[in-house]
């Protein structure tokens, strides 16, 4: 899906603007970190008439056995944590998405619309694109349970009950907290973490009913973890929305064990929701594309899958940040200068500026 939304402010371009840290471990992982391609080498070897004794020959047998022990291990690991999956039919599976109309949330919608399944966008905004196929838009302010409890009901009937729910509306005011007014607030908390529970309590009788198993996905942010400046309320909601999602993965486990989970932790997006932030290192912490997420997100539905989705990769380790010392945790904080990322944003109002008038952080996609 083409962005109609001006790319924001970068740094001059260079030949290695595309170059990341991320890049260059994927390479890897699909050369040298691959079982596959590490027992090539001592085939080769062996073509070659070398013999087993050789240091070459020991060398890459070496690499080669190590690669797959850790790449065993890590298939023992998810197995243990999260379980088998289930069989995902799209014909059969309804999909519902909070803050659809837009970014991530439309990317998805359009995706699993194109391939037959039947998808249901809730979003205060119009949708971007006007209609998409096989997406059906339902007007609704996902903070206001009456409209909730009434969507819920004409989805049922339109659509068919829901057995996939993706939470993925957001907004951010992208303001200092004293700077921020107490309706601005709660209306940022309301929406970034009250409106998970509200769609939760609305949609998951239709999930547990579910024969075949259903999926919930919850969009959260590696700042619910790091914390930033002029992020205070968008910091404090994304953090109750982890805490919510593994805890809720911890309940339904016991009570509802063929419901999967999938929870998206992602850094910067290049999305309406962020326009005009500057991501503090392009190398070690490049601004991730929503094509990007959206793959990983599908792949885990239709694999009907329990997952744990970070991205770009020091989202996948950014827990460890809290174990450092404190000082040390300073240092590297100064270093990386996420509290000045904020510094350019002008968020969604700025994309729409001149187009379309509208309180700045409205209900969007992430």
């Amino acid at each position: 899906m083409a962005s109609s939304y001006p790319l924001p402010p970068t740094r001059e371009d260079s030949w290695f603007a595309p170059l990341s840290i991320d890049l260059i471990v994927k390479v890897f992982k699909t050369t040298f970190f691959h079982p596959f391609v590490a027992w090539i080498i001592p085939l080769c070897f062996r073509a070659q008439n070398m013999k087993y004794t050789d240091p070459p020959m020991l060398v890459s047998m070496g690499w080669a056995a190590f690669i797959t022990l850790i790449w065993t291990l890590g298939v023992i690991n998810n197995r243990l944590a999260f379980g088998l999956p289930r069989e995902v039919d799209l014909s059969e599976e309804v999909i519902v998405i909070t803050g659809g109309a837009s970014g991530l949330g439309l990317l998805i919608a359009e995706v699993y619309g194109m391939r037959g399944a039947t998808v249901a966008v809730l979003d205060v905004e119009e949708m971007e694109n006007g209609e998409a196929r096989g997406v059906t838009y339902y007007k609704c302010d996902v903070t206001d349970k009456e409209q909730l409890a009434k969507v819920a009901k004409q989805i049922e009937k339109d659509l068919g009950p829901p057995t996939i729910l993706i939470n993925n509306a957001a907004i951010v005011p992208g303001k200092p907290l004293l700077s921020l007014t107490l309706p601005e607030i709660d209306r940022s908390i309301s929406t970034n973490l009250l409106s998970h529970f509200y769609t939760l309590k609305t949609f998951l009788p239709y999930l547990t009913s579910s024969d075949s198993g259903a999926t919930i996905v919850t969009i959260s942010s590696v700042i619910g973890i790091l914390g930033a400046a002029n992020l205070t309320d968008y910091a404090a909601s994304k953090a109750g929305v982890s805490a919510l999602h593994k805890s809720l993965a911890a309940e339904l486990k016991q009570s509802h064990p063929n419901i999967r989970m999938v929870l998206v932790t992602p850094g910067q997006l290049s999305t309406p929701l962020f326009y005009g932030v500057q991501t503090p290192n392009a190398f070690l912490a490049p601004v991730v594309e929503p094509v990007d997420v959206a793959k990983e997100v599908i792949k885990a539905i239709d694999e009907g899958q329990n997952a744990a989705i970070g991205m770009p990769l020091y989202a996948r380790w950014i827990d460890w940040y809290n174990v450092l010392p404190i000082g040390f945790q300073a240092v590297v904080r100064k270093m990386s200068g996420i509290d000045k990322g904020m510094g350019g944003f002008v968020g969604r109002k700025g994309v729409k500026e001149g187009k379309k008038g509208g309180e700045k952080g409205g209900i969007v996609a992430f």
